[in-house]
């Protein structure tokens, strides 16, 4: 079976244009992760508490413990240059993450996809109800970035049955 990509998760501060990322993930074809709070700028404001209660990060678990956000664009590249990084949500994801990217000035020298590119449509059709097993199983108590990124390369290995 071919590798499983690396793949990766933003958590944001909502879902509208105005939202900003506030927590990076990242797993690594061979289940190295990375995870990091963003601090987010001072111009980023909106924040949306029904995001808050998914996530469960507030506005002051960023304050003390974010990262600055260049230092977390810079460790993007570094860890991803110049592969091809898959996402479930690519869309909102792409869009957060050129927010980050803007921000740190800097470019993003990975390229970001859909999940939905590796999969034929036999395997999009079960990638709910595979990925709803796949986070019983993990039976995780707390959503954030890089285990959600574990969740979707765990669902991909599973769906290719490959051994994850």
């Amino acid at each position: 079976m071919s590798e499983i990509p690396s793949f990766i998760d933003v958590e944001a501060s909502g879902l509208t244009g105005r939202s900003y990322p506030i927590e990076v993930g990242v797993v690594m074809p061979h289940g190295e992760m990375y995870c990091a709070l963003v601090r987010p700028d001072p111009q980023w404001v909106h924040w949306d508490e029904a995001a808050e209660a998914v996530h469960r990060i507030s506005r002051a678990i960023l304050g003390a413990h974010g990262k600055p956000l260049a230092m977390v664009a810079r460790h993007l590249n570094d860890l991803l240059e110049n592969q091809v990084v898959y996402s479930d949500a690519w869309g909102n994801d792409l869009a957060w993450l050129g927010k980050l990217f803007d921000a740190a000035d800097l470019p993003m020298r990975f390229r970001l996809e859909s999940s939905r590119k590796l999969l034929d449509d036999a395997q999009a059709a079960r990638w709910a109800e595979v990925k709803a097993q796949v986070t019983a199983e993990l039976n995780l108590t707390r959503h954030r970035a890089s285990t959600d990124a574990r969740i979707l390369q765990l669902t991909l290995a599973r769906i290719r049955g490959d051994a994850a």
